[in-house]
């Protein structure tokens, strides 16, 4: 009984990962797979996410949502895996295969890699329609402003990947710093009195010295949140000033599932972002999807 007792003394607890967000698996259920002429696939593997989308002749029809994984080519593989059990198909089903993101030439079965900034304009194109111009992916080490035309091809655009502020990874390390689950900072970021002036570093590492510094001269855990989703905003309003901003504004990424950053952006902006009701971290792989739907069209035209 004493051995018991002591092996549950000793026992570590596990350690609750604040930062970890939600994956997710979707397909539309009012339509079947099998019935389909053309069905591609994309794969966005990211620094921080992968996802995996399949198109049934030229529309949305389902996804999978997950962490990246130690490498490239097992993440592309889980992710198509994870929506592939779901709805009882095999890589064989799959007319094309596109991969996308920073992992994309280490995707096994694609048949064509095509740039993640290229992708997330076509996928905005499909989910916010063809008014997007402007569009802000927020990744998870890096952002990108792009200027698309009505068709989602690329007309220009600005990257930061100098450091992971401003980024997924960025807000990631402040969720396990505030020991606040992740999908709750957005919203926690309003609970202040008043708004706080921002962090004043853009790194990741200096911001998170500073958060700490705030919390003990007495600040609540919310109001460094909040100054922290400031700094957020400032920071990439201040690329996409480099860049121009226009009408169709449309917000891609993880960052975009968050309110308190986005709404920071807007009210710096003047704009708001174009709504829609599809998950805004897999635009890169929807994007590489519709591409090779275009990709197997054109194939069958020259057949």
């Amino acid at each position: 009984m004493n051995a018991g007792i002591d092996k549950v003394s000793l026992a570590t607890p596990e350690k609750k990962e604040f930062w970890r967000w939600q994956e997710n698996t979707w397909y539309d259920e009012t339509r079947n797979w099998q019935d389909a002429k053309i069905i591609t696939c994309g794969i966005d593997v990211g620094s921080v996410s992968s996802q995996a989308v399949l198109v049934c002749d030229g529309e949305l029809y389902g996804y999978n949502s997950m962490r990246t994984g130690n490498n490239s080519p097992d993440s592309a593989k889980n992710a198509l895996q994870g929506i592939m059990d779901k709805i009882g198909m095999q890589l064989e089903d799959i007319n094309y295969v596109v991969g996308t993101g920073y992992g994309r030439v280490n995707v096994p079965f694609a048949h064509k890699a095509i740039t993640e900034i290229a992708c997330h304009a076509r996928g905005a194109n499909y989910m916010g329609g063809n008014k997007v111009r402007t569009i802000l992916d927020m990744g998870g080490q890096d952002c990108k402003a792009i200027h698309c035309d009505d068709k989602g091809k690329v007309t220009n655009f600005l990257m930061n990947d100098k450091c992971a502020a401003g980024t997924g990874r960025g807000m990631e390390v402040i969720s396990d710093l505030m020991q606040i689950p992740i999908a709750e900072l957005g919203p926690r970021s309003f609970e202040v009195d008043e708004e706080p002036e921002a962090v004043s570093s853009i790194c990741v590492v200096f911001a998170k010295s500073e958060a700490l510094a705030l919390l003990k001269a007495g600040y609540t855990k919310n109001k460094v949140i909040a100054a922290y989703c400031q700094a957020m905003a400032e920071r990439v309003v201040s690329l996409l000033e480099r860049i121009g901003v226009e009408e169709g504004f449309f917000i891609t990424g993880g960052i975009a599932k968050n309110p308190g950053v986005v709404k920071r952006i807007e009210k710096l902006l003047g704009i708001k972002a174009v709504d829609t009701r599809i998950d805004s971290q897999i635009a890169g792989a929807l994007g590489a999807a519709l591409f090779g739907y275009t990709l197997m069209q054109k194939q069958a035209g020259k057949a």
